[in-house]
C-alpha cells in the first residue's frame, strides 16, 4: 500500500492522519471534509490530496 507522506505541493507531513482518515471517510460514513477538520488537516492542498489519493496496490494487484 502506498501511503501518502507528504503533501505533494506544500511539503506538510500529511501520513500521521492518513490510516484514519481512510478508515472513516473513505468507508462512506462519514463526511471526508468533516474528518480532515478533525483532523486538523486545514490547508487546501493537503485536503485535496487527501481526498484524491487512489490505494493502486489494491487495483493493480487484486490477488494477494
Amino acid at each position: 500500500m502506498m501511503i501518502p507522506v507528504r503533501c505533494f505541493t506544500c511539503g506538510t507531513v500529511v501520513g500521521e492522519h492518513w490510516e484514519e482518515f481512510k478508515a472513516r471517510a473513505k468507508e462512506g460514513d462519514e463526511d471526508p471534509a468533516e474528518v480532515l477538520d478533525e483532523l486538523g488537516v486545514n490547508r487546501h492542498c493537503c485536503r485535496r490530496m487527501m481526498v484524491s489519493h487512489t490505494d493502486l496496490v489494491d487495483v493493480v494487484s487484486p490477488y494477494q
